[in-house]
């Protein structure tokens, strides 16, 4: 069987784990002399746009947009971040830019029996409709937003949680030889996981997710509060998606992306702005942007990422298709795509989110 692998959406660490362990899983000589399939690896650049644009009776293209995979090649790519094999947002069933019959007719062409996916909603949203169409297809949950269903981890997520730590640990020597206070804005389109996260571990006095409004006001008391304690520094976590009650969230431009999405951004601008303005605080901002997606996979991303790849060549294994990669209860286990399409994981303000003091919740059980 000829195993194809792509990334698509947002780089982050852990996706050259992945890849690796489907390629090494899927080449060990061992397992091979055990299973009545054999396998060829073949990574496809520059996701779901190198599937659309490579021609199949072109060698030069082929070589542009294919990566043929064995043991050797991916032997240290775990180390590093981002993706050798490349990304991108191509959406290829884009109502406005339809591509869905020539990644058809290319996939026919190249010999290719099984997809391996590694991606966010998006990207195994495409998966799922290749399934649909008699297309054998696993993915592989990447986002550091961790805002999957069906998994409770996706790939990234760690990796970025301790950067946002590692920023704001830095940030606060500034804030504080100056008195300051620092909102940092972090990624979160729909879902505060990654602040909140990041906030809880940095320490952060106030975090503001999109599940939750927040009141400008509201926050403007709970920072006066602070300063009648003699703390004369303080730190706002905001991610992208939040915004002010019977507000919107602020984007950053007019682009759209091929799935439809509009770039967010801005919001730590205007809290900082809004504070300065109501309480005279000098107030300052930073957007992590990118480098939350940047730097080597922690720990437990390379774990993860060795589990979902050596998980999706079992899946394979077992004709498992249509279906993810998830962590379920601490075990991993195989998720129908239909299941986690169209819906996204957001935070439980209830349990996780004290509304009250914009931050997460004192109260465990």
């Amino acid at each position: 069987m000829k195993i194809a692998i792509l990334t698509g959406g947002g780089d982050c660490p852990g996706l050259n784990g992945a890849i690796k362990w489907v390629t090494k899983s899927a080449l060990d000589p061992i397992l091979c002399a055990t299973r009545s399939v054999s396998f060829e690896v073949i990574g496809i650049l520059d996701g779901w746009r190198g599937l659309v644009e490579v021609d199949p009776d072109d060698p030069k293209s082929c070589s542009y947009h294919l990566r043929d995979l064995n043991e050797e090649i991916v032997r240290t790519w775990d180390r590093y971040g981002g993706t050798n094999l490349g990304t991108s947002r191509t959406n290829p069933f884009n109502p406005k830019n339809d591509r869905s019959g020539k990644l058809l007719e290319n996939i026919e062409k190249l010999g290719i029996d099984v997809i391996v996916a590694i991606g966010g909603e998006d990207t195994l949203g495409v998966a799922y409709k290749l399934h649909r169409l008699g297309i054998k297809t696993v993915g592989i949950p990447k986002t550091i937003d961790n805002d999957l269903t069906g998994t409770e981890y996706s790939l990234g997520f760690d990796t970025a949680v301790n950067v946002i730590m590692e920023e704001i640990d830095k940030l606060r020597t500034t804030a504080g030889s100056h008195g300051r206070i620092f909102v940092v804005e972090t990624m979160g389109r729909h879902a505060g996981w990654l602040a909140l996260h990041g906030g809880e571990c940095s320490g952060a006095y106030i975090i503001l997710i999109p599940e939750c409004p927040f009141e400008i006001d509201r926050m403007c008391d709970l920072l006066r509060v602070r300063k009648g304690r003699e703390i004369h520094y303080s730190i706002i976590v905001a991610s992208e998606g939040a915004k002010p009650a019977g507000g919107k969230e602020f984007l950053r431009d007019t682009k759209i992306d091929d799935f439809g999405h509009p770039s967010l951004g801005g919001i730590a601008s205007y809290v900082a702005d809004e504070i300065e303005k109501r309480t005279g605080y000098e107030s300052r901002y930073l957007t992590l942007s990118h480098l939350q997606r940047g730097g080597a996979p922690s720990a437990y991303d390379r774990l993860m990422a060795r589990r979902f790849g050596i998980a999706a060549v079992d899946m394979i294994i077992n004709e498992d298709f249509g279906r993810m990669v998830g962590l379920v209860r601490g075990e991993i286990m195989s998720v129908p795509l239909k299941e986690i399409i169209g819906k996204l994981k957001l935070v439980d303000v209830e349990k996780y989110y004290d509304p009250v003091r914009y931050n997460g919740r004192r109260s465990i059980l």
